[in-house]
């Protein structure tokens, strides 16, 4: 447990097993109150939450988990591809089971957010509330794209699972947060940077080649995530899941935020949850993709009142718009 005063969250590590191994995550608040569960984006981390869970209230306690592959939970064995969105469907129907909840409360950011997207149409009836950060759904590829992306993806994952520990890049931590800085287009900062490092890099073994580099880490994600182009999804398909959830759903969309290959999907997939949706909320704020991280000052409190706000106390179904009811 993490030391801090009675008014300040603090959290404790999990681990859950799973048939592979292990999941690691990041128990914020309480153990004997069902945690909000909280979904990382693609190649991060439960860290992604560090500045959330500190400012949620002594009443909410979230969950944020390592998805497998990524921080320091186990990954998968030899010769097993990474399908992002079905395994993270996958994975949170485990934990729901492993801690037997009847219903349950998720929030996602980038792939966590379509992971709790898709789940939310699988199990619609037992989702009480969604809270997506800056995504709508799975990313959309049209179908020549994802015709063209099988050869080179089987290629490049048959390449990455050859590799092992000791062939890896080895990099000072000063090297590694420049390369994360860098790889995010400017769109975390040092600090945040740093935040994700926590649980992303390890040291080197005793065996590494570089082991006698100064201060040597890894990267503690595997490598074959970077394969990421199998199992996508076409718009169709997308549309047909959003129009099954039926909770409570809250999307919080950044501005700039990420920049979409197809932007106009987002509002499509919007238009299409809100008809379904018991309660519907959009919320604009400004920053990158990865405000909730950068500024958690800036989300913690839109979605702390959008847990403790129920749909009966709603006075109008339109949805919020930095703030204030947006007219339709």
């Amino acid at each position: 447990m993490t030391e801090g005063t009675s008014q300040v969250p603090t959290f404790e590590e999990v681990s859950i097993p799973v048939p592979w191994g292990h999941i690691s995550g990041k128990w914020w608040g309480a153990r004997g109150r069902q945690p909000l569960i909280a979904l990382h984006g693609w190649q991060d981390n439960a860290g992604t939450y560090d500045g959330i869970g500190p400012l949620l209230p002594s009443d909410v306690s979230m969950l944020a988990l390592d998805l497998p592959g990524h921080g320091r939970s186990s990954h998968y064995p030899k010769g097993q591809f990474y399908y992002l969105w079905w395994d993270g469907v996958t994975l949170l129907r485990r934990i729901v089971k492993y801690y037997k909840w009847s219903k349950v409360q998720i929030m996602g950011h980038s792939m966590g957010g379509a992971i709790g997207f898709m789940y939310a149409a699988a199990f619609p009836n037992e989702v009480e509330k969604l809270i997506c950060l800056d995504i709508a759904s799975p990313s959309v590829r049209d179908t020549p794209g994802m015709a063209n992306l099988t050869g080179p993806s089987i290629d490049r994952f048959l390449k990455y699972e050859t590799l092992t520990d000791e062939q890896m890049p080895c990099y000072t931590k000063e090297e590694m947060l420049d390369i994360v800085i860098d790889a995010y287009n400017g769109g975390i900062t040092r600090e945040s940077a740093e935040t994700l490092m926590i649980r992303g890099m390890a040291p080197v073994s005793s065996g590494h080649k570089n082991v006698l580099k100064k201060d040597g880490y890894l990267f503690a994600r595997d490598v074959r995530l970077k394969v990421a182009g199998l199992g996508l999804l076409t718009l169709d398909l997308v549309m047909e899941y959003a129009g099954k959830i039926k909770c409570e759903y809250m999307n919080i969309r950044a501005d700039p935020g990420y920049p979409w290959d197809n932007p106009e999907n987002y509002n499509l997939v919007l238009d299409k949850i809100k008809l379904s949706a018991c309660r519907f909320e959009l919320v604009e704020v400004q920053g990158s993709h990865h405000v909730h991280l950068n500024e958690p000052e800036k989300v913690a409190p839109l979605v702390v009142n959008f847990i403790k706000t129920y749909k009966s106390e709603q006075t109008s179904s339109a949805p919020v718009v930095n703030g204030s009811a947006k007219s339709s």
